[in-house]
């Protein structure tokens, strides 16, 4: 009995000391000290630093536990709103922005370029969300994946498709971060609703694709938006109410 004791013991002071030596090498604080460092970058436009007070950024990468030294791989980065300050805080500090799917002429020239993201890359950038077939990122070790307002472009079948080359591409225990325009549960698809998605719909397609849910958060909650008009509508435009979910790969 006194040597099972001991035993456990041992067996406890192992596995906390593991704990303390994981909690030191990834410091949310420091990381999210550098995501606000990035944020005031001169990189940045006027019109993109108005939008962080709706966005949170800040929060977001928090949220989804992003650390400076990951490989991360984000979706479809529009005009890099995201990769101007994701790509800085993770090219200073030994990381790696990758970009992929719908990567146009303009982000590779005029983003790519920027001070601040030498680390960045594309890759799959002949794919676009609208016809997304079976592929993969012919990367697996990516410690994150993020996509802003993308899935809600594919159809079923292309979504489908999209998140299994995302697992695919995903460490085992990386984390898929995903935010978008929230529809109704169970709404039927028009076209004042069609950017937006059922959020227990995407919980059951990335179930079923093989992830696991670690958490949801409310900080893009808008209870004065009934949720009706499509996302662009004046008025509408920039306050819709919006999912935030952060998924694992087992």
């Amino acid at each position: 009995m006194k040597t099972s004791s001991l035993a456990f013991k041992a067996t406890l002071a192992c596995a906390l000391t593991a704990a303390t030596g994981a909690s030191l090498a990834a410091d949310p604080a420091a990381t999210r000290a550098k995501i606000d460092m990035a944020l005031q970058g001169d990189i940045r436009s006027e019109a993109e630093v108005a939008r962080d007070a709706n966005r949170k950024p800040g929060e977001v990468l928090e949220f989804f536990g992003l650390e400076d030294n990951m490989k991360v791989l984000e979706i479809s980065p529009a005009t890099g709103y995201w990769s101007k300050f994701v790509g800085p805080t993770l090219c200073a500090n030994g990381g790696e922005l990758v970009v992929s799917v719908g990567v146009s002429a303009d982000y590779r020239s005029e983003v790519m370029s920027l001070p601040g993201l030498g680390c960045a890359s594309a890759i799959n950038d002949d794919i676009s969300l609208g016809n997304l077939p079976e592929f993969d990122f012919s990367e697996d070790d990516f410690d994150m994946v993020l996509t802003f307002w993308n899935l809600h472009n594919p159809s079923a079948e292309g979504r489908a498709n999209l998140n299994k080359a995302v697992f695919d591409s995903l460490k085992s225990g990386g984390i898929y971060g995903v935010v978008d325009h929230t529809r109704r549960h169970m709404q039927p698809t028009s076209r004042p609703v069609g950017r937006r998605l059922d959020p227990v719909l995407v919980i059951k397609e990335l179930l079923d694709t093989g992830f696991e849910f670690v958490d949801y958060s409310d900080m893009h909650f808008h209870p004065e938006e009934d949720l009706s008009q499509e996302v662009g509508t004046p008025g509408v435009r920039g306050a819709t109410d919006r999912f935030t979910l952060k998924f694992r790969k087992p």
